[in-house]
């Protein structure tokens, strides 16, 4: 009876290891070496200045991924469920203004009032402020968009958007969070930043090879386009007039956090939104693919996650960090898009059931 059961357990640890090493996974992991983590220290030391965000109802839906504010200074959020909120702008008052039957994440408004959504599911849409919906772009250079993930209307009309990932489709894999995760633990580079322009109809990719290309801003004199590589812990600029038309550096590396959406402030600031502090495991198996690939047979609530932190930053043209604030409580958790007005910070969440702002004056800005 004893030698079955010991045989029983030898055949148990056999087909265990078996299946750790050999169960096919949907990534295939590339080696890369994770730049230094300074951590919460030195620009990054902790503090609790995102404390007492003030919250909002939004109609019955969750995970805010990014706020826009139209004409009149009313409040546009992109949600999980696929409402564009409509709140007044005292914050009242919340409507499902329209649904795009997919995942809007980044939204922003063109000069004729239109809505521009990069829409995970659906790739580039217009609404029109009578709620009507169309495609933009579903390809660029014969490429489908799998991942539309944030987006950015410039001065002269040209839509500056991120495809976050051309292999892990946010619907085909069961979601943004989940694609993310599996780009980001394959670190295969396929991301790219795209624009497209309204006067020839054509979405062209402008830079690839991103690992999880997300947030876009275009800059202030409208000379460069920032992309954040959330994959790679930084702020990417790629240059769209001068000299340096086409070609691309960092703008700030080394993050502590995964940055996800990128905007611009005011008085010459860029808001960097982080979803998360940097995983220490995910960044010492960098240069180990196979030990990762173990790791993605693992069941879902083993692998690495996001945590609640809250955190967000402005940095200047030269990439320096002038603005940090922290909520190590991750009270309004999972923090993804910064909008700046007047008198407030409107802040996105990927997972938060209400929207959330803070007062301006209440931080020193």
């Amino acid at each position: 009876m004893l030698k079955r059961i010991l045989w029983s357990l030898v055949v148990i640890i056999i087909v265990v290891i078996i299946y750790f090493i050999a169960w096919p996974v949907p990534i295939d992991p590339v080696a890369w070496i994770a730049p230094p983590n300074p951590g919460y220290t030195g620009q990054f030391a902790v503090n609790e200045r995102l404390k007492g965000i003030e919250t909002f109802p939004i109609a019955g839906n969750h995970g805010p991924e990014d706020i826009a504010l139209d004409a009149k200074g009313r409040i546009y959020a992109a949600t999980h469920e696929g409402n564009i909120v409509r709140l007044e702008p005292n914050g009242s008052n919340p409507e499902n203004w329209v649904n795009t039957k997919g995942r809007p994440l980044g939204i922003d408004f063109d000069r004729q009032g239109n809505l521009i959504v990069a829409d995970a599911f659906r790739g580039l849409l217009s609404i029109t402020p009578n709620g009507e919906i169309s495609e933009l772009a579903t390809a660029a250079d014969g490429i489908p968009i799998r991942y539309a993930d944030d987006v950015d209307v410039a001065a002269d009309g040209k839509v500056y958007f991120s495809d976050a990932s051309t292999k892990f489709g946010a619907k085909e894999s069961g979601g943004t969070y989940e694609a993310s995760l599996l780009d980001l633990m394959e670190h295969g580079g396929h991301g790219r930043l795209i624009v497209y322009d309204p006067a020839t109809e054509v979405a062209k990719t402008l830079l690839n090879g991103l690992n999880f290309a997300n947030g876009v801003a275009v800059s202030h004199d409208q000379n460069y386009v920032l992309v954040n590589e959330t994959g790679g812990y930084r702020v990417i600029r790629f240059w769209i007039t001068g000299q340096k038309k086409g070609q691309s550096e960092t703008l700030i590396g080394s993050l502590p956090s995964f940055p996800d959406n990128i905007s611009t402030g005011h008085d010459g600031r860029y808001w960097v939104a982080f979803v998360s502090p940097r995983n220490s495991l995910i960044d010492k198996l960098s240069g180990k693919p196979f030990v990762r690939r173990v790791i993605q047979r693992m069941p879902a609530f083993m692998r690495p996650q996001a945590v609640a932190y809250g955190h967000i930053i402005a940095i200047d043209d030269n990439g320096k960090v002038v603005v940090d604030l922290q909520d190590p409580d991750g009270s309004y958790p999972i923090n993804t898009s910064v909008t700046e007005t007047k008198e407030y910070l409107y802040i996105g969440s990927l997972v938060a059931p209400v929207l959330g702002r803070i007062e301006k004056e209440k931080i020193g800005l």
